[in-house]
């Protein structure tokens, strides 16, 4: 069922994971680590099947390695689901569990927050590992990345604005936010302080109308966001968002957003070539939370973590660049750059 799936990309390892005492089950995926030991957060979400909890698994972990080479971290890709509902389901004896069993990889894979999983969460499974990062602050850990993930967007959304725009500001351009989850609320943030025009969704409407009254945006509904016309289209919620239904509708230049896996195909990043849309890879783009636990330790610096995150910037003027020059797609030059860095052992 894993080795025949459409999204097996040579994965080194998938582990199933399942503790009777507490209900826990998880699926742990280590998709390559020729560059060091595999990092990648640890998801907590209802999926509608045990096919549902592989495909993404699998996605996010494959994911994480281009993440990863394009952020140059000695690190692998690797990502867990914890199949389940978060707020109802989440209890501290399921994730000890689940550090048991990433313990049992010796160090192979290294665990982190993710959606539906607190820097808290990762203070309970360190109970029972070493191999995870995250962790509250107070405890010794960098915290929530997603404040880091958020500088990362942002940072990427300028240099898209710059190169397809030729504009070194972001005053007047205008943004559409979908998801105002901890990195989409804290990219409005920063939109709004750098004179960005602003229009937000969310399915949570109490949350989506106090954002868009909180920065002066303009409040529109889930389908209403992919046609709104606007310069960039940021899409910060779950993955699959641009497909063959929601592409012929964006009304955009850019689009660069902090979801992870935004194409549901391969073959939609030309689609949105097609139609004159920039788009930066999300992978790329969304690593700053990844840079961010990569040095937590004894001697985190917070200024030299953000002059890492900033890199992207000039990493996705080089993707650009040799888009152009070799007649692909930015995915497509991404993706080159990555395996050109993790393939080499």
């Amino acid at each position: 069922m894993v080795f025949d799936t459409h999204d097996f990309d040579d994965h080194e390892q998938v582990t199933f994971c399942h503790d009777k005492e507490s209900g826990l089950k998880a699926i742990i995926a280590i998709h390559n680590t020729n560059l060091g030991p595999a990092l990648g957060g640890c998801r907590f979400w209802p999926y509608a099947s045990e096919k549902e909890a592989i495909k993404d698994v699998l996605r996010l972990s494959r994911g994480m390695t281009y993440k990863a080479a394009l952020a140059d971290l000695h690190l692998g890709g690797g990502k867990a689901v914890i199949i389940g509902d978060a707020t109802r389901e989440k209890t501290p004896e399921k994730l000890r569990a689940f550090g048991r069993f990433v313990e049992h990889l010796n160090g192979l894979y290294i665990t982190a927050e993710d959606v539906g999983t607190t820097p808290k969460d990762m203070s309970t499974i360190y109970e029972e590992t070493r191999h995870v990062v995250g962790r509250e602050t107070k405890e010794g850990g960098s915290g929530d990345p997603s404040i880091l993930t958020s500088f990362g967007v942002f940072t990427g959304i300028r240099a898209c604005v710059y190169y397809k725009m030729g504009k070194e500001d972001l005053s007047g351009v205008r943004v559409a936010v979908e998801g105002l989850g901890h990195v989409g609320i804290d990219l409005v943030k920063r939109l709004s302080e750098a004179g960005a025009s602003l229009v937000v969704t969310d399915i949570n409407k109490a949350l989506l109308d106090k954002v868009a009254h909180q920065y002066g945006a303009q409040a529109v509904g889930i389908e209403e966001i992919f046609s709104a016309n606007v310069d960039v289209f940021a899409p910060c919620a779950l993955g699959g968002i641009l497909n063959d239904n929601t592409i012929p509708l964006l009304n955009c230049q850019i689009v660069a957003g902090s979801a992870n896996n935004q194409l549901a195909e391969p073959y939609h990043a030309k689609a949105l070539e097609k139609r004159g849309i920039l788009y930066a890879p999300d992978y790329l783009i969304n690593s700053g939370g990844l840079i961010n636990v990569s040095y937590e330790g004894p001697n985190y610096d917070l200024q030299e973590v953000m002059n890492h995150v900033e890199g992207i910037y000039y990493t996705l003027l080089e993707i650009f660049e040799a888009a152009k020059a070799h007649h692909i797609t930015t995915s497509e030059a991404s993706d080159c750059l990555a395996q050109d860095r993790f393939n080499k052992k």
